[in-house]
């Protein structure tokens, strides 16, 4: 079934939830974030479901332990979230 929607790169996710692109793989091996794979095997990502996760209105929603294992926050980019390797050791 064709929805239309928009499929985003796992850098891609990385860059909106400002983390590493591993993470969001990660997050998805979990099951914390929805995925489907491309005939080459890469993973892809459905816009419309990490907008509704950035905005709040996702799953993440009932798995949120404050940020703790690397799952994703519900804070939004803007308020800190859940930050990857690349902040790593810069406090």
């Amino acid at each position: 079934m064709d929805t239309g929607d928009r499929l985003l790169t796992p850098g891609e996710v990385a860059a909106l939830f400002r983390v590493d692109p591993k993470t969001v793989t990660r997050w998805a091996a979990a099951g914390r974030i929805g995925s489907i794979r491309t005939p080459g095997g890469h993973r892809r990502f459905r816009e419309s479901e990490v907008r509704a996760l950035l905005e709040g209105e996702g799953v993440l929603d009932d798995l949120d332990d404050g940020g703790a294992n690397g799952r994703p926050r519900n804070t939004g980019p803007s308020q800190g979230g859940n930050h990857g390797p690349t902040n790593a050791g810069l406090h």
